[in-house]
């Protein structure tokens, strides 16, 4: 079930969406970013990580598979695109980066199985994306579990001012 499908005209917009996600997390929390290549999972981070107090650059941990950040709560950033078995996942300790910190995973698709079910997951589609409107993104937001069905309000809330929230 979509609980909120936006769509941002840029990469600000999609920053600003992903610091509107970041500003009603707490740690422990588990964001699952999915879309294609370029699609603008980073761009998201970015602003849900500025939202958590971030003040370093946010970069794609695509080659260190593992970025972490100091912020009001800290960050860690994973990508998963370079593993090859989600064994890969275990021996990262991913467990123990759920733990005092809100965790970001992109490409997080390809280790769905393994995810605990308290999550949002965030696909970020460029679906019908022309060349006139190349920086249009499509965001379809879900939060799953039950701690997110008490603090889904004011999820939605911070979502309202893009529109379809």
């Amino acid at each position: 079930m979509t609980m909120a499908s936006l769509t941002t005209k840029g990469a600000d917009e999609t920053a600003a969406v992903g610091q509107a996600v970041g500003s009603q997390l707490r740690a422990g929390d588990l964001v699952v970013l999915t879309g294609d290549l370029g699609a603008g999972k980073t761009t998201f981070a970015k602003g849900l990580a500025r939202a958590l107090g971030v003040t370093q650059p946010v970069t794609s941990p695509t080659f260190t598979i593992v970025q972490e950040y100091e912020g009001r709560i800290p960050v860690a950033h994973v990508d998963v695109y370079r593993l090859d078995r989600i064994q890969e996942v275990h021996d990262l300790g991913f467990e123990e980066l759920l733990e005092g910190r809100v965790t970001v995973v992109e490409w997080g698709e390809a280790i769905a199985l393994v995810l605990p079910l308290e999550r949002i997951d965030v696909r970020i589609g460029m679906d019908g994306v022309t060349d006139d409107d190349d920086d249009r993104r499509v965001l379809e937001i879900v939060a799953s579990g039950t701690a997110w069905s008490a603090r889904r309000p004011g999820l939605e809330a911070a979502l309202a001012a893009f529109g379809d929230a």
